[in-house]
């Protein structure tokens, strides 16, 4: 299949509270965003014409952007109804939306305090974040080259693009090795999170996922954690321990892009997706479309 560059595409974008012609939606080389990674994102999912979480991730964007030292310049509400449109413009019921915002180009240099805020929203078609296939089986990663650092020498709890340079390099580490994906351990040597999704371990029919005190505590992982508990399952929040993994008989990650997934392998480690991944799997793909009433 042929690459369709994400500049070069028939649509619309929504920039700084008006749409623009895909192609024309530009910011300048000397752009503050693109120098010092003052941008903030969120990565969201239409199904069926309903943006799952909207006003969540939006809010999210927002205190992102605080933490970065910078107001978006629109009112929350204004972004969701800006989603919507966006979706609506370019006639997709089922999509992938990727709001961003980000420093102008007014200023170059560590201080950009008179730099303009500027937002924009694009939407595109995204089938699963891993192949059908990939899922089924569960996939395989390996570990991660660098860690999630402290929360005293980075603002974790952003979604902000630079925290995101070493998730892309150690990507591609895992995928030249033959790798789906790989799994990050935190500045202690605790298991963290893969790179885009956060992580769940079973063992004896009890949930165990890494406590998010130094990366974010995704949107979906929050409610993968009440669709489990909803089911009389118990979900134990706790700092783990990479040799703990022996003693997991199943795996999955959970994100927006990719849902939720099984995982049959990181390092030495071996997993089989069993009822609980698996059935968490298919509750959130009936929950997100509005085929399942959480309780």
């Amino acid at each position: 299949m042929a690459l369709v560059p994400f500049d070069d595409r028939d649509g619309w974008i929504w920039l700084d509270g008006q749409f623009v012609a895909w192609r024309d939606a530009k910011v300048h080389v000397l752009t503050h965003g693109l120098h010092y990674a003052s941008a903030v994102f969120e990565g969201e999912r239409m199904y069926g014409g309903e943006i799952f979480e909207l006003t969540a991730h939006t809010q999210r964007l927002f205190n992102s952007a605080e933490l970065l030292d910078f107001e978006i310049p629109f009112t929350v509400a204004e972004i969701d109804q800006a989603c919507r449109d966006t979706c609506a413009r370019n006639g997709l019921t089922d999509a992938y939306v990727r709001p961003i915002a980000w420093r102008g180009s007014e200023m170059i240099g560590v201080s950009a305090q008179d730099t303009k805020i500027h937002v924009a929203i694009a939407v595109w078609d995204w089938p699963s974040y891993f192949s059908p296939a990939e899922r089924a089986k569960g996939v395989r990663m390996c570990w991660a080259k660098y860690k999630r650092p402290s929360p005293e020498t980075e603002p974790v709890h952003a979604k902000a693009t630079g925290l995101y340079m070493i998730c892309t390099i150690s990507k591609h580490a895992a995928e030249k090795a033959g790798y789906t994906d790989a799994m990050m351990l935190d500045y202690r040597g605790y298991i963290a999170e893969s790179t885009g999704s956060n992580v769940f371990f079973v063992q004896d029919g009890v949930i165990h996922s890494p406590t998010p005190d130094c990366f974010l505590n995704g949107i979906t992982r929050q409610t993968v954690i009440k669709l489990a508990r909803d089911k009389g399952l118990t979900v134990v929040e706790r700092h783990i321990k990479p040799e703990e993994l022996a003693g997991f008989t199943e795996c999955f990650v959970v994100g927006t892009a990719a849902e939720v997934t099984p995982v049959s392998q990181i390092g030495e480690y071996n997993f089989k997706p069993d009822a609980i991944s698996l059935g968490l799997m298919d509750d959130y793909a009936r929950l997100v479309r509005r085929e399942l009433v959480a309780a």
